[in-house]
């Protein structure tokens, strides 16, 4: 299927930071030829998930347009998103690409009722006039989320739970009626006893209401129950992509397989537990040549920190190892 067929198209993406000062500046490759789909025949979750420092939070903000790619192309409904110098067309992609960040209390103005911020929002995208419909408008994107108007109406963010203040700052995401929610760490900042309701909202969007979701995390367990399909990131490079269940169930790159024993077996039963946070490795992996993950593999080959590793087809899903392209 032809990039112009869908929703999002991220090919070779890479952003390089530079680090120190002066003649002694070091180059970061924080993401590093990203590749990835998602498609529009359907709505799906896709993950991006790692340890801190993985670069899954700059490969968002990228696509965002938060941060500006080295190089490489962000295809959105078949145009270049990065190549836009239009207002008009940087206008139509905000409104097609919404964020939920991680702490909703940076979401909103602290000084600002909740309330009115989202008004602002509706008056500022034309989503509906002023009057009775701007008000529908709210009441009817707040009741797809699980909150009434009466909860938020005159209160600061402050006056909020967590998980009321996460839910509305998916309702302010909701508002231009987005095709694709980008979701970095949404649950990360809730209280345990209401992180599964935020993950559900999620699933919900997709299933009802056919809003894809590029979901961002370093827990697995959540992962595992809310994605349709998975991409593990490792040091700015995505090692291993496809359906959750045979990524995740049967990992085949060693540094997933790595990631799956470091956390309990996942249980498409089980409703909820705790957080899992990923161990983190030591930062000299992102300037290691050849394979990042060369230093902990325990099959590694003398390819392997020379070179690296190509995208490998193997059993639906692609992987970046040495390993598997000499089958």
């Amino acid at each position: 299927m032809s990039n112009n067929n869908k929703l999002l198209a991220v090919e070779n993406l890479t952003k390089i930071f530079a680090i120190g000062g002066g003649f002694s500046r070091d180059k970061l490759v924080a993401v590093n030829r990203a590749c990835f789909e998602i498609g529009s025949a359907n709505s799906e979750i896709f993950t991006l998930a790692g340890e801190s420092g993985s670069g899954k939070t700059t490969l968002a903000r990228t696509i965002l347009g938060l941060i500006e790619p080295t190089y490489g192309s962000i295809i959105y409904k078949g145009k270049d998103v990065t190549k836009i110098k239009d207002k008009k067309e940087r206008m139509w992609f905000r409104k097609e690409v919404q964020p939920v960040f991680q702490n909703p209390f940076e979401t909103f103005n602290p000084l600002k009722k909740v309330d009115t911020y989202l008004y602002e929002t509706i008056l500022n995208y034309d989503v509906a006039n002023k009057g009775r419909d701007t008000e529908q408008v709210l009441k009817n994107i707040l009741n797809s989320v699980g909150l009434s108007l009466q909860e938020i109406e005159g209160r600061y963010p402050n006056e909020l739970s967590g998980g009321q203040l996460q839910r509305t700052s998916v309702a302010r995401a909701l508002i231009t009626n987005p095709s694709l929610l980008i979701a970095d760490e949404p649950v990360s900042m809730v209280d345990a006893s209401l992180r599964m309701s935020i993950v559900n909202l999620l699933k919900k969007l997709k299933e009802e209401y056919d809003v894809s979701v590029m979901y961002i995390t370093h827990d697995l367990d959540t992962a595992y129950y809310i994605s349709d399909r998975i991409a593990i990131m490792l040091r700015g490079i995505i090692v291993e992509m496809g359906p959750v269940e045979k990524v995740l169930v049967d990992p085949l790159h060693f540094y997933t397989k790595l990631l799956k024993e470091s956390v309990p077996e996942p249980d498409p039963d089980r409703k909820w537990k705790e957080e899992i946070k990923l161990s983190t490795f030591e930062a000299e992996e992102f300037a290691r040549v050849g394979c990042k993950f060369a230093g902990r593999c325990p099959s590694v080959m003398d390819v392997c920190g020379k070179q690296d590793p190509e995208d490998v087809l193997v059993d639906g899903r692609v992987i970046k190892c040495h390993f598997y392209k000499k089958k």
